[in-house]
């Protein structure tokens, strides 16, 4: 349970973003931070990295199936997307709930307490040609029917310098204002060009904006914002790791599709119950409050 929330100290706190930065999320649906995260917590989280795809785990999940879990059975030469793994590795973990993530995330949602909601390791091999490894346009909210909340968000954290050779995350400029996007779950279909061009087709002003970063610098994005990543044509393997978000106000809530069937999310599979049997999104040993204040 993670009942403790440090300080901030006099050099992170003036790294939270202003006001200014906070108009400029709200209009855009995405920011760029400064370097907030020191070398040695990010090679931690690449050693664990390393310890998580030989197979060793800290802790198990009570569930096996689910959720997206590559194993080496699946390829090496692949893109590798793994869920909940600060559940299941205590230097994945320990980036995952760095408090100055949470002190951003809390500043741009405008909101008091921010907890984790899940997380992803991506690693894209290097030199792909083909553009396989790109990851396709989607909506992360629309993934998370039985959320409550708008304002969830979603923290990328590239493990090493990431330029747009590397396959970094890419994000449609405003269009978590747009509308009709409910369903934009596209995250397999790799021809961004395509897609991009059926948004355009439909009226709307398609701006691409990668998220090249140093290492140490974190990208925000709105949960609504669509975005996608390129692929990696680097001599290098990308790594990065996505910390899903949420603000205090989020609850579950029950959601039929448009066909009546009843959704439900793999993170309700992990949390406890509620009195009335409803999962508890506030759950400290599945969400952990990463800021408070």
């Amino acid at each position: 349970m993670n009942t403790f929330i440090p300080e901030l100290s006099e050099e992170q706190l003036e790294l939270l973003p202003t006001e200014e930065d906070v108009a400029f999320y709200e209009r855009h649906g995405w920011y760029i931070s400064p370097q907030v995260l020191s070398d040695e917590i990010i090679d931690r989280a690449i050693a664990g990295s390393d310890r998580f795809y030989r197979g060793e785990r800290d802790a198990i999940l009570p569930v096996s199936t689910g959720y997206s879990n590559w194993q080496p059975a699946d390829g090496c030469d692949v893109v590798r997307n793994n869920e909940f793994v600060s559940l299941q590795n205590w230097e994945l973990r320990q980036l995952a709930l760095q408090p100055i993530i949470g002190a951003i995330a809390a500043k741009l949602s405008r909101t008091k307490e921010i907890r984790l909601l899940d997380d992803q390791l991506v690693y894209k091999p290097p030199q792909d040609l083909n553009g396989k490894s790109a990851v396709g346009w989607h909506a992360d909210r629309a993934y998370w029917s039985t959320c409550s909340s708008n304002n969830l968000l979603t923290a990328w954290i590239p493990f090493h310098d990431c330029d747009e050779s590397r396959g970094p995350l890419v994000v449609l400029d405003r269009s978590h204002k747009w509308s009709g996007i409910e369903n934009t779950r596209f995250f397999n279909n790799s021809n961004l060009e395509e897609m991009a061009d059926k948004f355009g087709r439909e009226g709307r002003q398609v701006v691409k904006v990668p998220m090249t970063l140093k290492k140490g610098q974190v990208s925000f994005h709105h949960c609504w914002i669509i975005h996608g990543s390129y692929p990696n044509r680097s001599d290098s393997f990308r790594l990065a790791m996505a910390v899903h978000l949420q603000d205090e106000a989020n609850h579950y809530r029950p959601f039929r599709n448009s066909q009546g069937r009843e959704i439900h999310i793999f993170d309700e599979v992990l949390c406890r119950k509620l009195p009335n049997g409803e999962p508890d999104f506030s759950d400290p040993a599945v969400f952990p409050v990463l800021w408070s204040g």
